[in-house]
């Protein structure tokens, strides 16, 4: 009878003990990784839904004129980028977690420390100085850094999902920024903001891992066990040393160029004006917020579809189709703007998100392709002239809007840019022709 008991007892814990390290086996750790980053992305993003609606409301209680409150998106805008190609530089120093996490405190005082602004320099301090400071710290170039070291393959799809993070979290507050705006004045706005940020820190210190070495693990896709590098000293110095040596060469300046139309269309523009320009065709604000929020929706499946066309096509070709799309689209936006949301605007609406930050992943393919190892921090100077294109017409815009009284002239000298962005991609050679070794002079 207990033999019998224990050959039972055997044969019932075979099949339960037998399928568990395989279905371990399935998920690698750097999926894992790649979801704390997203959800993280996420957090950061919520601080990215709120500037075009404080644009009104600051506008009405301090009598601010539009062209200061876009300075300070503007300055924010551009430290978001500058401060990216030092802060990947810091990653390899210091830790993508530990970077990370300074990041989301510096955004969540920032955001926090607005609701006590009384002059237009706090703004610039709290909105420009600080969030722009701790947002670049979470900018692309930080999806970059986990891709390159927690991935050998798919790294074009994980591109595209952690670049579509960013408008997930727009997607998720924008409505209810929006609605706490609309019901509640800007301050509660603020301060959700600032605690989203702060929500995050935990997640990122518990959850995430520098290199998949801490945990033991190879990187997904790679056959062979990598090291742990050791820590990089000199990262500012770093930074700059790659700068100047990717700016000796002509693909630098084209992928420049073109990431700069892109941040000038959508961050500046779209992002920042667009809930204002159709306020001001007596279009509600909650409305309009729900429109970009839709723009999100579809940009997370623009992108991670992007991120797969990038792993089988030629990364130059799907640049110049998404730049030209884009500026098409922009030509008709002045039309569409109403009083209430008609078809054709719903349809512009998904267009343009599905082509929102498309450009990301097979810009970030051409950096990997032309500069190798140094490519996150070169990506990161790439991103900073996204974001100081994307400041400038923050600014201009603003200045648009209070010479002419509309933002018509922004919306069509934006979709001319895009044209040239367009054709711009088309002169990129890959690296085997040359044009990764070439002086940008040639």
């Amino acid at each position: 009878m207990d033999v019998t008991q224990t050959e039972l007892t055997k044969t019932s814990e075979a099949p339960t003990r037998a399928p568990r390290p395989r279905r371990t086996r399935r998920i690698h750790r750097a999926w894992f990784v790649a979801a704390v980053t997203f959800v993280t992305i996420i957090g950061a993003a919520a601080f990215r839904s709120l500037p075009g609606l404080l644009i009104d409301p600051l506008h009405q209680e301090f009598h601010w004129s539009r062209g200061t409150i876009g300075l300070a998106v503007s300055i924010n805008l551009a430290l978001y980028g500058l401060t990216a190609p030092f802060a990947a530089a810091l990653m390899d120093r210091f830790g993508i977690r530990k970077v990370v996490a300074v990041a989301l405190v510096v955004i969540a005082l920032g955001s926090g420390l607005t609701v006590w602004m009384e002059s237009a320099w706090q703004l610039l301090l709290c909105w420009g100085l600080l969030v722009g400071l701790g947002s670049g710290s979470m900018a692309l170039a930080f999806a970059a850094t986990v891709t390159n070291r927690w991935f050998t393959t798919r790294k074009g799809l994980v591109t595209g999902i952690l670049t579509a993070a960013s408008a997930s979290g727009q997607l998720i507050f924008l409505p209810l920024l929006s609605w706490i705006v609309d019901q509640h004045d800007w301050r509660p706005a603020a301060v959700t903001v600032s605690l989203a940020a702060f929500a995050v820190v935990p997640f990122v210190w518990l959850l995430l891992r520098d290199h998949p070495a801490d945990v033991g693990l190879k990187p997904y896709g790679s056959e062979e066990f990598v090291e742990k590098p050791p820590p990089v000293t000199g990262a500012a110095r770093r930074a700059v040393t790659v700068l100047f040596k990717a700016a000796r060469t002509g693909p630098f300046w084209l992928l420049a160029g073109t990431f700069a139309i892109c941040g000038a269309s959508t961050n500046g523009l779209v992002q920042t004006h667009f809930v204002p320009a159709a306020h001001d065709h007596g279009m509600p604000v909650t409305a309009a917020a729900s429109l970009l929020a839709v723009i999100g929706v579809f940009d997370v499946i623009g992108t991670i579809a992007s991120g797969w066309f990038t792993d089988r096509f030629d990364a130059r070709r799907l640049l110049a189709v998404y730049y030209a799309l884009r500026g098409i689209s922009l030509l008709f936006l002045p039309m569409l703007l109403a009083p209430s949301v008609q078809p054709p605007m719903i349809f512009f609406i998904v267009f343009y998100g599905l082509d929102w930050v498309a450009t990301v992943p097979p810009t970030l393919a051409l950096c990997r392709e032309q500069y190798g190892d140094d490519s996150a921090i070169v990506f990161g100077w790439v991103l900073a002239s996204h974001q100081v294109g994307a400041a400038v017409v923050a600014f201009a815009g603003g200045v648009a809007r209070d010479t002419f009284g509309s933002y018509d002239v922004v919306w069509y000298a934006s979709g001319a840019l895009c044209a040239a962005a367009a054709l711009m991609a088309l002169v990129i050679r890959r690296r085997g022709e040359g044009a990764g070794v070439r002086p940008a002079h040639a």
